[in-house]
């Protein structure tokens, strides 16, 4: 069930490219990220109250917040940097170097997370970062 979840992530992901190259043009990258980031967090509070989850806000601890804001931050700045590419580049460059994430988060869940690196997984990490050259160079 949850690579249901992940391919309507990826959907959405695209298009998220798609309408972000449209709705940039003429527009500061910054100003477009700030609108961006206040339409996600209406939707982000409306789910979230919607479906109960604020039920839970008492028990987050600090080391929850802690994370979920260094959380928060890391993803402030990956938009930052991404609108600014679609701002300068193609869409069909830029998405796919944006997802060599997928390959990073890999790495970064094998130093600190002490995840097992499948040989699996290990070639499709490997697989991504080829492509991504293929299409930088």
């Amino acid at each position: 069930m949850w690579w249901i979840y992940a391919l309507l992530s990826a959907f959405f992901a695209a298009l998220t490219a798609i309408f972000a190259k449209v709705g940039i043009k003429g527009v500061d990258s910054d100003l477009a990220t700030a609108i961006r980031t206040v339409v996600i967090l209406v939707v982000a509070w409306a789910i979230a109250f919607f479906r109960g989850g604020t039920a839970t806000i008492g028990t987050l601890t600090k080391h929850n917040l802690l994370f979920l804001c260094l959380s928060g931050l890391a993803t402030g700045l990956s938009w930052v940097f991404y609108f600014k590419a679609l701002q300068l580049g193609k869409v069909s460059q830029v998405a796919p170097v944006d997802k060599l994430s997928v390959a990073l988060a890999i790495l970064l869940s094998v130093l600190f997370l002490g995840e097992v690196l499948t040989w699996k997984t290990a070639a499709g990490a490997g697989l991504i970062i080829a492509g991504t050259l293929v299409l930088i160079l």
